[in-house]
Order: C-alpha cells, then sequence, then structure tokens
C-alpha cells in the first residue's frame, strides 16, 4: 500500500481540480460558440463523449509529446528517438529529421534480447526465408508449422509444465482464454492492481467477479471463506468453480506476488491458480523460469501458467501452459486459437532460440551472464535511487521500478527533462494509474552496463531535484579515506 504525504495529496488533489475547473469553464464557451454553427452531425450522437473525453482533450493532449515517443532503432540498452515538435498546442504532433540517441529506461527489454543477437539473429533469418513472415492462417487451417509445434514444447518444458499452447498476442491471452476458462455460476477472485487485460477478459466471462486486496493472502482467505458460505447471488448454491487470478510482477508496481501463501491458501479452499508471469518469466529465477523458481513454489500447485514473449524474450505473443487436458480443452475452444492468424514464425523461432541461451543450450554461458546481469543491474539502480530520496516501488530482483510523481504538471516536467539529457524515461498517468498516483515507470535491462546505469542515475537526480520529487531525505555518501572522490556504495 502506498503512503502520500498529506501536503503531496493536496497540491495533486488542487492540481487536477484546477485543470478541471478550466477546462469544464473553457468547454462552457465552446458550446456557446458552438450554438450559433449549425451543427454537422444530423441528428447523430457524438461518439466522442463524456469525461473520458474530457481528459483527453483537457489534460492528455496538453502533454502528448511525453507519450507515444517514435524511435527509429532496435530497443537496445541505447535506441534512436525521433525528434518531434507542435504547431498547435500540442494537438498534432510532426515529426522532423533529427535522430537523438538516448538511454532506454523504457523498454521490456529485460534480458537483451530485442536487439540484434549473436545466436539468436541467423536462426530467424533463416526462419523468415523458409516459412515468410506470416502464415496467413489460424493456427487450426493453415497456420500451424513445425516451428509452432517446437514452441510449444519447449515453452511447457521451459516452465515445467505438461502442455503449452502459444498465442500471437499477450493481452488477447488472458483477454480470451478467461472467459473460455470461467462462465455463468463461475468466480473469479482477482486481485485488486491485475493488469487491464485479466480484467477485461474476467468481465467478459460472465463470472461473478470478487477482488481482494492488493497482494493481501490474508484478505484474500477472508473474501473466499465469505464467497464460499454465502455461494451464487440468489440462489446460493455452491460455486461451479473458484479460480485466484495473480501476477507474477505487477507491471505498474514492480512488487513480487506474495505466490506461496496464495498458492497455500487456494489449496486449502480447493480453489484453482492462475498466474500472470508477463513480466516476471524469463526475468527472475536462478534460471530464469519465473517467480515459481525465485520463491521456491512448485509449478504443480499453479493450474494455469500465463506469460508473454514480449519481455525477456525479445518477441511477441504469450502463452498457457497447464495440464494436457487444459490445454487440448482451449485448442479446441479459446477464439484466439480457432480464430486469430498464428504467430510469425520468425518471431516463435526468436523466442525458441532465447530459450536456449537462457538454458545454456547454445553452448555458451551466456543465458547465465544475463541473469546475474539483469539482477545486479536491477538491485544496484532501486537502492541508488532510494539512497538519493526518491520514493521507489517494488522488490529486490524486480527490473520494473516506478518512481512515484503524483503532481500532474511533474510528468510533463521529469519527461522532458531527461529526454534533453538523453535518457528515455516512460510516465504514467490516470487512467493507467490512479489519479494521485503518477509515476515514471523504469525497465531495467541486461544489456545496460553500469556506466549507463551511473549516467542515468546522475541525470534522473539533477532533474529529480529540478522537479522536487524527491519524497524523502537523501542518504549522504561516504568518501572513502584519504581520497577525494566520493563513493558509491
Amino acid at each position: 500500500m502506498i503512503t502520500i504525504p498529506y501536503l503531496t495529496a493536496l497540491t495533486t488533489y488542487f492540481s487536477y481540480g484546477l485543470l478541471f475547473a478550466f477546462g469544464q469553464f473553457r468547454d462552457f464557451f465552446r458550446k456557446i460558440f458552438d450554438w450559433w454553427h449549425a451543427s454537422n452531425l444530423q441528428g447523430y450522437a457524438p461518439i466522442c463523449l463524456g469525461l473520458e473525453d474530457f481528459y483527453v482533450r483537457r489534460l492528455y493532449l496538453r502533454i502528448q509529446d511525453c507519450f507515444g515517443r517514435p524511435i527509429s532503432s532496435a530497443p537496445d540498452a541505447w535506441f534512436d528517438v525521433v525528434e518531434r515538435y507542435s504547431n498547435d498546442n500540442n494537438k498534432t504532433m510532426k515529426r522532423t529529421d533529427k535522430i537523438n540517441r538516448c538511454l532506454n529506461l523504457g523498454s521490456y527489454n529485460y534480458l537483451g534480447f530485442a536487439a540484434s543477437d549473436e545466436y539468436c539473429t541467423p536462426r530467424v533469418i533463416d526462419s523468415l526465408n523458409r516459412f515468410s513472415a506470416s502464415t496467413c492462417s489460424t493456427r487450426v487451417d493453415g497456420g500451424t508449422t513445425t516451428v509452432h509445434k517446437e514452441l510449444e514444447e519447449c515453452v511447457a518444458n521451459f516452465v515445467g509444465k505438461p502442455a503449452a499452447i502459444v498465442f500471437g498476442m499477450g493481452y488477447v491471452t488472458n483477454s480470451a482464454v478467461l472467459p473460455v476458462l470461467m462462465g455463468k455460476g463461475g468466480l473469479i477472485i482477482s486481485d485488486s492492481l491485475n493488469h487491464n487485460s485479466i480484467v477485461n477478459g474476467a468481465r467478459g466471462s460472465g463470472a461473478t467477479i470478487r477482488v481482494f486486496q492488493h497482494n493481501t493472502p490474508s484478505h484474500l482467505e477472508k473474501v473466499l471463506r465469505e464467497q464460499i458460505a454465502e455461494g451464487q447471488p440468489r440462489t446460493h448454491r455452491p460455486w461451479k468453480k473458484i479460480i485466484v487470478v495473480v501476477e507474477g510482477i505487477y507491471s505498474m508496481e514492480g512488487e513480487l506476488c506474495k505466490l506461496p501463501e496464495i498458492v497455500a491458501i487456494c489449496k486449502k479452499y480447493k480453489a484453482y491458480v492462475y498466474l500472470d508471469e508477463a513480466h516476471s518469466i524469463g526475468a527472475v529465477g536462478k534460471t530464469g523460469r519465473g517467480v515459481c523458481e525465485l520463491l521456491g513454489v512448485d509449478t504443480a500447485d499453479v493450474d494455469i501458467m500465463m506469460g508473454t514473449f514480449t519481455k525477456s524474450f525479445g518477441s511477441f505473443g504469450g502463452y498457457i501452459a497447464g495440464s494436457k487436458e487444459l490445454i487440448q480443452y482451449l485448442k479446441h475452444t479459446c477464439p484466439a486459437h480457432l480464430y486469430a492468424t498464428s504467430i510469425s514464425p520468425p518471431a516463435a523461432r526468436q523466442i525458441i532460440s532465447a530459450i536456449k541461451v537462457i538454458l545454456g543450450e547454445d553452448g555458451s554461458s551466456r543465458g547465465a551472464q544475463k541473469l546475474a546481469r539483469i539482477r545486479e543491474n536491477s538491485n544496484f539502480f532501486r537502492s541508488e535511487l532510494q539512497k538519493m530520496g526518491f520514493e521507489v516501488l517494488g522488490d529486490n530482483d524486480s527490473p520494473v521500478m516506478p518512481i512515484m510523481l503524483y503532481n500532474p504538471a511533474k510528468i510533463p516536467a521529469f519527461s522532458r527533462g531527461c529526454l534533453k539529457q538523453n535518457i528515455a524515461v516512460v510516465t504514467v498517468a490516470f487512467p493507467g494509474t490512479p489519479l494521485l498516483l503518477a509515476r515514471a515507470r523504469i525497465c531495467i535491462s541486461a544489456a545496460h552496463t553500469k556506466e549507463d546505469l551511473l549516467k542515468a542515475l546522475e541525470v534522473i537526480s539533477e532533474v529529480g531535484d529540478m522537479v522536487g520529487i524527491k519524497y524523502f531525505p537523501a542518504e549522504p555518501k561516504k568518501l572513502e579515506q584519504g581520497k577525494d572522490t566520493i563513493k558509491l556504495e
């Protein structure tokens, strides 16, 4: 739970209130002005209407230069950011011919596979020449190649499950699978900070949804006991099935799931466990096998394991791993498998190759070195940010570390200040986070060198002082005895 300082909360509420008031004031005069002109809707209701439209026009567009910045290179440790400008107060953005080389602190390239790799890239190119860029078909028609079969076997072995099924999009993996697994008469108990793909999948299932406090096993047990005792709404019949949905690493908090406690509770009450490892698979654990390996949980105790290939593996798509009966059922019923174009063969080959590097099956120790480096980089960067006085969320070993900004004016100030010094960061605000909890989300990669991280810390510290987001007193830096230089500990 995030404890917001009273003064920070007050100034944040005041800032949003001021923006809202002036926005409504301008909209009032806009309606009066439009009243004198003939409407071109000819009886149709406006498509864009309501507070969402108001937020986009009056708040988001004013700082949209901080979002959606185009790049013109691979998302490696350093990448090329295209410079943009606006002549109409940020309503539209135009590109220039200028390219800025920036340190990449925003991409999910946890193990550095998104750039050219000595083992993966030649095999991807060979797959492209052999299978083409797309199968142009669904899996059940002509979209299943030998690479897809190999990928599913490879993923199942990697995560420690009997079988797996892969999809062409990570978001769809959650939003399409949950409605197949659950339906009317079922109960989904979801962590309050689960990803939007889980939220939409749960809503689309028709099952009853209950939410437990973020990463709080005691509250999960309370919800489970109450729901089992009460049964289904109105009829009070027993639930057909109960499934608890959690994430391995929460993408906006950087926190590790309290999986051992949650699994124990679910076993006690005979509820299924659905684990989303989008940000943890490949990135944490001694051999990159995710939070189950890191926290010592037997994968047999997790009924449905979900993950994506867009983070640690430098590709795209998602997977579900579980029992052979579960995977066979999904292959016959899941619309993402039956009706969507299958994952690109070169992308599938990239995933297989990356897994082989992680496991050392490429004949080298690069995979182990990458895993050690991302762990060292993440823990070093997090500890240094905290020493500087930033409020940093998340746990050790997590490559995701949000820096709290809170005030809306500090979102563009921090983003633009870092970009001016060639540090590319991602800022997140409402509706991606609650209104008060705007943040900059730093993603660390194994591709970052110690020099990269030191440069980033220097710039972030300088911009943090300028913007005023160091909410805690900084720890004094210790001097090495007999030297004038400052040693970072």
